[in-house]
């Protein structure tokens, strides 16, 4: 029998060789544990330990997770990284509980993901009336990557205004707009159509700061009545249920990851190839699910950018 890896710590990289492993934080964050920022608040809080010795910095060493608990509770290997689509409805918040009692996301998940399904993060979040394409994963590491504004993942939106616009008014956000001190990136955003003073707008993004796409909107006079993501990345919300979730394939996950890893620097345009989901959706859906679109960097009917 083999002996198992043997395992290095570090609270400072040394100056001669660097230890073989990676950061504590990252590899739980790998192992579905939490996100990486949240790891890093655990160790703060000292819920997580090693042989038993609390692990004071998220910057230690480790070739892999032997020994390491979150709680007291042993830290199960990374299962393989799996990736849902969920058609997030109107009325729900983006985060595991709410201290006074309002409906969160994971509310609706328990009855729309299989048995069985693993602990998943929601990449990105969507505010408590913004609806649409949310995916969620059970890979800390593929979900800071997609929220990384340095990978350029781009989001699309569709939003129903009220209040007189301008396609060259809309056309000027792609050099980006400061409001409020505040610097909003790159922004493609069309005029769909057009009834009387309302109207639908498409809008494509890649830093998706906090309530950034409202923010823009109502600087130009807008008010907001409905907002819809229909995009993350090569994925498409179609015409996925509201309410509803659906597995992607691991084709396509796989596909995913490499298009982000060949990114030069972090950002380059992703060459995300066109994807499909898995063939059956998770309950309570039957519909075609969150379809494929094409390269979102190189256009398409749902992803011009």
């Amino acid at each position: 029998m083999s002996l198992p890896p043997k395992t290095f710590e570090s609270s400072a990289p040394p100056s001669s060789a660097s230890p073989k492993g990676d950061r504590i934080a990252k590899l739980l964050a790998r192992a579905g544990v939490a996100s990486r920022r949240e790891v890093e608040r655990m160790i703060a809080d000292g819920r997580v330990a090693r042989g038993g010795t609390i692990i004071e910095t998220p910057a230690t060493i480790l070739a892999n997770l032997d020994g390491v608990t979150v709680d007291g509770k042993p830290v199960a290997s990374p299962e393989p990284t799996r990736l849902f689509a969920f058609h997030k409805p109107s009325g729900l918040l983006t985060a595991e509980r709410d201290f006074s009692g309002r409906p969160t996301i994971y509310t609706a998940l328990r009855n729309a993901l299989p048995a069985g399904t693993p602990r998943l993060m929601p990449i990105g979040r969507l505010d408590l009336s913004t609806e649409g394409l949310l995916l969620l994963t059970n890979d800390g590491e593929l979900k800071r990557a997609m929220e990384l504004p340095s990978t350029g993942v781009p989001r699309t939106y569709r939003a129903r205004t009220f209040g007189a616009v301008t396609q060259a008014q809309l056309e000027s956000l792609i050099e980006g707009i400061t409001i409020d001190g505040v610097r909003y990136g790159r922004i493609d955003a069309n005029l769909e159509r057009r009834t009387g003073r309302n109207q639908w707008i498409e809008l494509t993004l890649t830093e998706g700061k906090n309530r950034e796409v409202r923010r823009v909107l109502e600087f130009l006079g807008l008010q907001v009545s409905r907002l819809l993501r229909t995009g993350y990345g090569p994925f498409d919300l179609g015409e996925l249920q509201r309410g509803a979730a659906v597995e992607l394939r691991k084709s396509d996950v796989e596909r995913l990851q490499a298009s982000i890893a060949e990114a030069p620097s972090r950002r380059a345009p992703m060459k995300a190839p066109p994807v499909r989901t898995a063939a059956r959706p998770a309950r309570p859906a039957t519909p075609r699910s969150a379809r494929p679109h094409p390269d979102p960097r190189k256009g398409g009917p749902a992803g011009r950018r």
